[in-house]
């Protein structure tokens, strides 16, 4: 079993089959305040569960390797693992309170 420090949770709310990705908002959902990622992908097979985990990489300026699906494979409300830090804990607050996805 692997030693990894504990990561930081993050709760997502996914929108599939947006015209775009997107990542920023807020949505309160059933884990707490989520970040929206609105992503391209359809909600078919795992595709945007997929598209989510690397949009939120990006955003957070990680690679997709580091993102971790926790909870929710199969909904819309997500939770995903990152590595904890404060530039992680920073850029996902602005993304929280920034613009909404569309």
């Amino acid at each position: 079993m692997l030693n990894r420090p504990a990561g930081l949770s993050v709760p997502v709310r996914v929108r599939p089959g947006a015209g775009r990705n997107r990542v920023g908002g807020r949505y309160e959902g059933p884990h707490g305040p989520a970040l929206i990622v609105a992503v391209a992908a359809p909600a078919v097979d795992g595709k945007a569960t997929e598209a989510v985990r690397r949009a939120l990489a990006d955003s957070l300026g990680l690679r997709p390797a580091d993102v971790e699906l926790r909870l929710g494979r199969t909904s819309r409300d997500k939770v995903f693992t990152v590595p904890s830090g404060d530039e992680i804990r920073t850029r996902l607050a602005a993304l929280r309170d920034g613009p909404p996805a569309p």
